[in-house]
């Protein structure tokens, strides 16, 4: 029996009310991977010496979907070069199946590179953000 809209909507809220940190599903011709808290905390960033360039973290896509850097159309972006993010903040929405997903920074620091373009489909695990760490 396939998923409908109601039934990922239902996932997602027991999701939120319970303390997983990562589920998978996979029904049919749908594949579902939830990443939330310290799940989605960034990724190091390696050169081709597989040293850390400038002590960058990447921020990554936690699921399959559309990037949107500002809630709205014309409305600011929620984060831009240069601003200051906790692990909290919220950097950017991705659309699935119709509903929104704030997506959190997962890590502190300052943003250093917008990887995604806006209104583009992004892959599970694609860049989103280079984030300078703290310290």
């Amino acid at each position: 029996m396939p998923l409908n809209e109601d039934d990922i909507r239902e996932i997602l809220r027991l999701i939120d009310e319970s303390d997983l940190e990562e589920l998978r599903i996979e029904s049919g011709d749908l594949s579902l991977h939830v990443l939330r808290g310290e799940a989605v905390a960034a990724a190091e960033s390696l050169d081709e010496d597989g040293a850390v360039p400038g002590d960058l973290l990447t921020i990554s896509a936690p699921m399959l979907g559309t990037f949107y850097r500002a809630s709205a159309p014309g409305a600011e972006p929620f984060v831009d070069v240069g601003a200051r993010v906790e692990p909290d903040t919220v950097v950017c929405l991705i659309e699935v199946m119709k509903m929104m997903n704030s997506i959190p920074a997962g890590v502190s620091g300052t943003i250093a590179e917008v990887v995604a373009q806006n209104g583009e489909l992004v892959e599970y695990g694609a860049p989103l953000f280079r984030v300078e760490r703290d310290g």
